[in-house]
Formats: structure tokens, C-alpha cells, sequence
């Protein structure tokens, strides 16, 4: 069968004008090259290192957002297309939040977690982003938690969270600084 490749934006979220990120694609195989495509047109080609390929944007401006997806190509024949992941540039007119979880950074397989995404705002709501996710992981609107109940391996990973604000327009702060989940 094909193999399956992945995408996703590293650090998630959110990136200010004159900021930077990088968009990873990565598949289940030792050789061949990935295209990265923008709104369906090409950009440009890297080769597989360590099965995977990174694409970086830096002092990113509107003409950097939008959605890019991946393909891989091995022998000039298309193998695998990737989903879509959404690059947004704007200002951060927020504090940045800090996110915590409860109970620590190490637990144990079956526990519950609580993360928690604190900023210095009434009235945000939060994204929490987990590195290696294509998308957000979970909304958490203001002045609540997100849980993870009866967490696994899977749980595992690299989170941080963003908040924003939606008056006329959306209002977003910076990424906070990240935490490592360890499910032991």
C-alpha cells in the first residue's frame, strides 16, 4: 500500500508578521522527496532526511498564510498526498498565556490530566496545540480546564496553547512557552 505521510507546523499556531515556523512532512520511508504545495500550487522540493522533510518560513508576512499540504514522490511517481495545515500570520495583541498541567509532567498510564491555559485576559479563549498535530488539539474556552482522561502513550508529546479573542476581528497572543507530557 501507499505510505502514510503527515504534516504539521512546528512551533503550532498563530505566528506574528516577521516570525517564523517550519512545516514538517513526514511518511514511513528511508527514501524520495516531498513537494510542498500552497492552495494547490507548488513551491518547492526537499529530499527525505530521517524520514521527514522541513520546510521553514521566516519574517513571515499575509503573503505566507494560507494552506499547505505535502505529496511524496519516490521515483517520480506521487505515492501519498498529506492533509492540509492552515498557516496564519497575525499580530499578537495579547499577553502571552502560561499552561500548566495538574498533575505534573510525568504520570502514570490511566491517569487524569488537566492542562490549563492561564492569561492575563477576561474574556480568551485558548487553543491547545500538540507538536505533531495537524490541527489544534482542543478548544478550551475562557476560564476553564481541558482534560485528558485515562491518558497513554499516545498522550505523550510536546503541548503548548495560544489564546485569542473574537471581537470584530480575532485578537491573538504569542504561544506559550511548551511542556513535555511523559506517560509512563
Amino acid at each position: 500500500g501507499a505510505p502514510t505521510i503527515s504534516i504539521f507546523q512546528k512551533p503550532a499556531g498563530v505566528i506574528p508578521p516577521g516570525g517564523s515556523t517550519t512545516i514538517c512532512c513526514s511518511c514511513q520511508c528511508d527514501k524520495g522527496e516531498f513537494d510542498l504545495y500552497k492552495g494547490g500550487r507548488w513551491v518547492r522540493t526537499l529530499e527525505l532526511h530521517d524520514s521527514r522533510a522541513e520546510f521553514s518560513i521566516s519574517n513571515a508576512t499575509q503573503k505566507d498564510a494560507g494552506g499547505y499540504s505535502c505529496q511524496y514522490r519516490d521515483g517520480g511517481a506521487v505515492l501519498a498526498h498529506s492533509e492540509t495545515v492552515e498557516i496564519r500570520v497575525q499580530e499578537f495583541r495579547l499577553p502571552e498565556p502560561v499552561l500548566s498541567v495538574l498533575p505534573g509532567h510525568n504520570v502514570a498510564a490511566g491517569a487524569d490530566v488537566v492542562f490549563r491555559c492561564t492569561i492575563a485576559h477576561p474574556n480568551a479563549g485558548c487553543f491547545l496545540y500538540l507538536e505533531g498535530c495537524v490541527k489544534e488539539l482542543k478548544f478550551i474556552p475562557k476560564n476553564e480546564d481541558c482534560k485528558l482522561s485515562h491518558v497513554h502513550k499516545g498522550n505523550e508529546g510536546r503541548y503548548s496553547c495560544q489564546c485569542f479573542t473574537r471581537n470584530v476581528s480575532f485578537e491573538w497572543s504569542a504561544v506559550s512557552k511548551t511542556l513535555d507530557l511523559v506517560v509512563r
